[in-house]
């Protein structure tokens, strides 16, 4: 018996590498965002904020979170799995959400660590790292993954 669409158990997950891209930054984002919800993962979870920049709570006593930061890391995720079962969204789903990470590195670069209403979202500098790490592989996979799984293909 062969394998066809109809047959596959992968509900269209993971057929190109730039969907398994897509896939992996959705499962990613849905564990950072269910960890900021985790004491002992998450420090100093009693001064959790819903937002702004009053949250001192840390996952992994690193990252700066608050209620609303770790409910868009789920909701990033989800539409990173619903991304990754459709190859031009699963290429657009890194594309644009690299651009989203490097215009909040960018909003970081003037507001993080700053106890101001201009830092609604609790960021830090290890935040800021991170969202230009996230920034630039997202955008290169949504370049690279596409391009390197067409080759693979011929």
């Amino acid at each position: 018996m062969t394998a066809n669409a109809s047959t596959r158990s992968d509900y269209g997950y993971g057929r190109t590498l730039t969907q398994k891209g897509a896939l992996l930054f959705g499962v990613v984002f849905i564990i950072v965002g269910i960890a900021g919800f985790i004491p002992g993962l998450t420090m100093d979870m009693g001064t959790m904020s819903v937002g702004g920049n009053d949250s001192m709570a840390k996952l992994l006593g690193i990252f700066q979170v608050s209620v609303l930061h770790n409910i868009v890391h789920l909701l990033f995720g989800i539409v990173g799995l619903l991304a990754a079962r459709s190859h031009g969204f699963a290429r657009q789903y890194l594309l644009v959400g690299g651009i989203v990470y490097a215009v909040l590195f960018i909003y970081g670069l003037f507001t993080a660590g700053m106890s101001s209403a201009a830092n609604f979202v609790p960021l830090n500098v290890a935040d800021n790292v991170l969202h230009l790490v996230l920034a630039v592989a997202m955008i290169l996979l949504g370049i690279v993954l596409p391009r390197a799984g067409a080759r693979t293909a011929r």
